[in-house]
């Protein structure tokens, strides 16, 4: 299946040994650099030592960073979009961490540990790591079209937090991480888990559990219509969430509700096993191969295909070919 646009960027070089003293404090360059300001990701330097994998959905860009050196170093970022860094594992023998309109923290166990940096908002520090640090940054666009317009998610004024923890915010971001990891993983479901992060991201900020919009049903005959030949009709492509939201004219908050109580399932399995269907009619052209089937729904290479089909069906393509005779 077509993986959503991904940028990797591996940087491992030999370094000379760490300084017998380290990092006194972070020092902001004197001037922007350029490339930083382009990208508008963390700053970490020195960066060679440095390993990160990213990947960007409508309304949300998801970097995940590892530090391959036991070296110290230093980050920084600034950017009109909102920072969710959520630290998987990381321990430090020394170091301070600051994010404006917050004092700072000289916490060593950061492992399990969220922080929230609002739009325009500065965060930087620098640490002497005990152990080689795993973290994943969610950087948010705070008038994303994903976004739900009942949330006025771009007027809200959030507040800072650093190294906190929530277990339901801590599970929407490790399941939207995952997608960056998993070529093979539906735009859809990424998309959903976007709008999911800022829900949650409303209801940390208000300090209670967010008040559930009230529930009229499921999509109208038209809608279901409407989106259900839609998908038919392209069932081998990477379809956007908001393309099918638009078309049912909801915000792909409210779709994505209505649209699971209409067909059962969320918008990406039903796309999924649309396109299986599909392929069990190809799977009784004899004249035509796996892997051109594979190609023709839709998915990348033949293996991809394969466990997709085995998960829905409990068979592989070339078993369910057999069984049909």
């Amino acid at each position: 299946m077509a993986s959503p646009a991904e940028t990797t960027m591996t940087q491992s070089a030999a370094l000379a040994p760490p300084p017998a003293r380290p990092i006194a404090g972070y020092h902001q360059p004197a001037r922007p650099r350029p490339d930083l300001e382009a990208r508008s990701i963390v700053d970490i330097s020195p960066p060679e030592i440095v390993r990160r994998h990213s990947a960007a959905w409508s309304g949300v860009h998801v970097e995940t960073v590892q530090i391959m050196q036991h070296m110290p170093f230093e980050y920084g970022f600034r950017a009109p979009h909102h920072l969710l860094i959520a630290a998987e594992l990381g321990e430090r023998y020394d170091g301070e961490t600051f994010v404006e309109g917050l004092p700072r923290s000289t916490l060593r166990d950061l492992t399990h540990k969220l922080t929230f940096v609002p739009a325009g908002h500065d965060f930087r520090g620098w640490q002497r790591p005990r152990v080689l640090t795993r973290t994943t940054y969610f950087y948010i666009d705070p008038r994303g079209s994903l976004a739900d317009p009942t949330l006025r998610f771009g007027e809200i004024e959030f507040e800072p937090r650093l190294f906190f923890y929530d277990r339901d915010l801590w599970e929407t971001a490790l399941k939207l991480k995952s997608q960056v990891d998993n070529p093979g993983s539906s735009r859809q479901y990424a998309e959903a888990l976007g709008i999911v992060l800022t829900h949650e991201l409303v209801r940390i900020n208000s300090g209670a559990a967010l008040r559930e919009p009230v529930n009229r049903g499921g999509l109208a005959p038209w809608q279901k219509k409407r989106v259900a030949a839609y998908i038919e009709e392209r069932v081998a492509d990477d379809i956007p969430l908001a393309t099918l939201a638009e078309l049912a004219r909801l915000s792909p908050y409210h779709f994505c509700r209505s649209f699971k109580r209409s067909f059962g399932v969320p918008p990406h399995r039903y796309h999924a096993s649309r396109r299986i269907e599909r392929a069990k009619q190809l799977l009784a052209d004899r004249e035509l191969s796996v892997t051109a089937i594979a190609l023709d729904i839709g998915f990348s290479d033949t293996s991809t295909f394969t466990a997709a089909f085995h998960r829905l069906t409990g068979q592989t393509p070339s078993c369910y070919r057999r069984n049909l005779d």
